[in-house]
């Protein structure tokens, strides 16, 4: 019986204006659960209804019913500890006793969503609305996420990359990428050229890096992984040979790159360039990319 006493008299539920036709992020909620959110962009409104019913008709007192917009940054080492960086709020209903059920319209109008949502290995950026029904014994709070896309352009410039790896007298290549930012949707286009070749090469691989870097030193912490790995040459190269290099950044889960966010976190990407030896010694060049979105059609 004493579970009984525990569960919420009340139900709540928050739907969206406009839900069904906004396109759908799975993500992971507490306990592994998967949930879809709706996607948003910087200044649409977030609107909606809340239904509240209490259970078994029965009548139940509160101390007002109020409905938030919140964007807040959890960094996972740092449990239960929020940082809000955005929170708007709204009062649906005073003091009072309900009786049977209520349904109340909030919207927030054109929000300004400064940041994209993000889930990460250390870190989660979400954005959602929050409707507290204030209990002297404890409130009841039922919250729904949404995801937020951003679409913020890189400046102009967008400079191909060139880079040397060289190994005195053994070995001296250059390689070369078309630019050195680019969308979620575009591809990496490049070349390599071996000048010189005194050392066995067996195998060669390109990989996309993405490095999460989360709080502040001393308590910053550096998670690397690897996106995708592909093989551009197996066997040995010859002096004067160039290899083409095409990379469809399309089928890859990116964000885009994201510095210093909030002074929480960042997330940048590198393309990795690794030559395995015959003695499987590995020689790299690791190179940092700026990928960003733009609108989708």
């Amino acid at each position: 019986m004493a579970g009984y006493f525990f569960a919420s008299p009340i139900d709540i539920d928050v739907k969206l204006e406009g839900e069904d036709v906004r396109k759908i992020v799975e993500t992971k909620g507490d306990k592994e659960k998967t949930i879809s959110c709706p996607v948003y962009y910087d200044g649409d409104s977030v609107s909606g209804q809340v239904s509240i019913r209490t259970r078994d008709g029965k009548k139940v007192q509160h101390d007002g019913i109020k409905v938030e917009f919140a964007g807040s940054i959890e960094l996972f080492y740092d449990r239960g500890h929020h940082h809000e960086f955005l929170s708007l709020s709204q009062e649906l209903a005073a003091p009072g006793e309900m009786r049977q059920a209520q349904t109340y319209d909030f919207s927030f109008k054109n929000v300004e969503k400064q940041y994209e949502s993000y889930q990460g290995i250390n870190v989660k950026l979400r954005y959602f609305v929050r409707v507290t029904i204030s209990r002297r014994m404890s409130d009841v709070v039922k919250e729904r996420d949404i995801w937020v896309h951003s679409f913020r352009m890189p400046p102009d410039s967008n400079n191909s990359i060139k880079m040397e790896v060289g190994i005195e007298d053994c070995l001296h290549i250059e390689f070369e990428y078309n630019k050195s930012k680019y969308h979620l949707k575009d591809v990496i286009v490049g070349k390599i050229y071996f000048l010189l070749v005194r050392i066995k090469i067996k195998h060669m691989e390109l990989s996309i890096i993405r490095r999460e870097t989360t709080g502040a030193p001393p308590n910053q912490y550096n998670e690397s992984e690897t996106i995708t790995k592909f093989e551009i040459m197996d066997g040995a190269p010859v002096r004067g040979e160039t290899i083409p290099i095409r990379l469809f950044l399309g089928g890859f889960d990116l964000t885009p790159t994201f510095r210093d966010v909030n002074k929480k976190f960042s997330t940048r990407y590198y393309l990795n360039l690794v030559l395995i030896d015959e003695e499987n010694r590995r020689y790299f060049k690791q190179q940092e990319i700026t990928v960003f979105r733009i609108p989708e059609n």
